[in-house]
């Protein structure tokens, strides 16, 4: 039996995964899908406002204390990758596997905001406007989704190597977004390292929601 945690990308939260999580869990897996602070219903402007990526891995590392989880299979989307990538840091080898669907893989020094391409830049850039520290959902997409503390993009994250570590590391292209998508250089980076697997999926960026069977089944190794 696996254990999964799964993180959602910007703006979202553990609902993000509704459409997956039934399938790892009739699979005869524990599943643990989170809302990142800042993201949920009952926070207000001051946890959005300190909200940062620092934050958010202290988010997971939380649920694996409390939980007692070893041996985690930690999932991340999108904005997701910079929080996997630090919680895996500094979690004590209780991280077996890392995947990273369609998300940020960073270097020590990198932010989400120096990774990212000019299209998601200036997207940051108009939603902030209005508050200064709370990112708005773009245009369109699920009624769900929240302002998302811009400070968790633009913090950079400080990593000990400890993460290189982790047994397996994956990376989940998802091609069927080129018009738009900050993953084309890392997709060949990675490619080209023997330390990462790299898969490619032909849908859009919400591969959860366009294509749940087919992220499952990445996600049990099928």
């Amino acid at each position: 039996m696996t254990t999964f945690v799964l993180v959602p990308g910007g703006w979202k939260g553990s609902w993000a995964y509704e459409a997956v999580i039934p399938l790892l869990e009739r699979a005869g897996h524990t599943v643990h899908a989170l809302t990142l602070t800042g993201l949920r219903p009952e926070d207000d402007s001051a946890t959005v406002a300190t909200a940062n990526l620092d934050t958010h891995a202290a988010d997971v590392l939380r649920l694996l204390d409390h939980a007692d989880l070893t041996d985690v299979t930690l999932v991340g989307h999108s904005y997701a990758g910079m929080v996997i990538t630090a919680a895996a840091d500094r979690a004590d080898g209780r991280v077996s596997r890392l995947v990273h669907l369609d998300a940020f893989v960073p270097r020590d020094g990198e932010s989400w905001w120096s990774t990212a391409n000019d299209y998601f830049r200036e997207m940051i850039a108009v939603g902030a406007a209005e508050t200064g520290y709370a990112v708005r959902p773009p245009g369109g997409g699920d009624p769900r989704r929240r302002p998302h503390p811009l400070a968790s993009f633009l913090q950079t994250i400080r990593l000990t190597g400890a993460v290189d570590l982790v047994p397996r590391r994956e990376f989940v292209y998802c091609s069927g977004w080129q018009d738009h998508t900050p993953f084309t250089e890392l997709r060949a980076r990675l490619d080209a390292d023997p330390g990462w697997q790299v898969h490619d999926l032909p849908t859009g960026h919400d591969a959860m929601n366009e294509a749940p069977e087919a992220v499952a089944a990445l996600l049990l190794d099928e």
